[in-house]
């Protein structure tokens, strides 16, 4: 995937960090020197209502402006949402889906009914945000889960992308929680 268009695209709740999460992989793809998109998709803006939220990568300057409708990468920050929507609706067969999740790949991949082609991971996003940030923030996890699965960049320029721009924003208790999470999502992120 590193060198050609990437789509991605992100369910979550509101309140979650979804949109948070779609920016922040956006924004270290950016300083790696690739072309990027995030943007959000809302309906009722309310804590706990679903929603989307979409990157573009590409190596090229992006032209396309509209929701991914054929992602190459589903990221799902809520499984509770598995019972709701579709997600692989769209989904191209050599589709890759990221589940914050504490089952099996293999239980989500009959869940969801997804081809023999297409590539499954679980990752217990929440397990980790309470253990390393002290609350339920799943989105940091993902982040090291999709940044494994793309193969887009490595950890370690992802963390320090992370670094510089939280370091503007929050304290070094924060920088450092989040650090963890990211560095525990990308090696517990299991394939199946």
């Amino acid at each position: 995937m590193a060198d050609s268009l990437v789509e991605i695209r992100w369910h979550g709740r509101g309140g979650q960090g979804t949109v948070t999460a779609a920016k922040v992989f956006a924004d270290a793809c950016l300083s790696g020197g690739r072309y990027t998109q995030a943007f959000p998709e809302y309906g009722p803006e309310r804590a706990g209502a679903p929603l989307k939220a979409y990157n573009r990568i590409g190596s090229k300057q992006l032209r396309l402006h509209c929701p991914v409708t054929k992602p190459n990468i589903v990221s799902v920050v809520d499984a509770t949402l598995l019972d709701a929507i579709d997600i692989t609706d769209g989904a191209p067969d050599d589709a890759s889906f990221i589940i914050n999740t504490s089952k099996e790949p293999k239980e989500i991949r009959a869940k969801i009914k997804a081809k023999s082609t297409q590539k499954v991971f679980t990752i217990d996003a929440t397990t980790i945000s309470v253990d390393t940030i002290g609350r339920v923030m799943p989105n940091t996890p993902m982040v090291g889960a999709l940044t494994k699965v793309s193969g887009l960049l490595s950890l370690e320029h992802v963390l320090e992308d992370m670094t510089k721009s939280f370091g503007k924003k929050f304290s070094q208790k924060i920088i450092d929680g989040n650090i963890q999470a990211v560095t525990r999502g990308f090696g517990e992120v299991k394939e199946g």
